[in-house]
């Protein structure tokens, strides 16, 4: 899932290891993440969300994630 972990960290000045800390997650599953690899919990997100004082929404473009998903199913019928 698209998301904006990586642009808002180096942003803000953090290593991937300072915000796995603050979120009280690996180093690894940042990684995962910034790699669009892995799709966090509800809670994780929020936590993410927090650190960098947006929305879930607006970290997760979730309206663009939407938009790609709808598109995807309606190439199936």
């Amino acid at each position: 899932m698209k998301n904006r972990v990586k642009e808002l960290r180096m942003a803000a000045g953090m290593t991937q290891q300072q915000l796995a800390e603050w979120v009280h997650v690996s180093s690894r599953t940042i990684i995962s993440l910034e790699k669009e690899q892995y799709n966090p919990s509800l809670l994780l997100a929020y936590r993410i969300a927090e650190v960098f004082h947006t929305s879930v929404e607006e970290l997760y473009c979730l309206r663009e994630n939407r938009e790609l998903e709808d598109q995807s199913y309606e190439n199936l019928l």
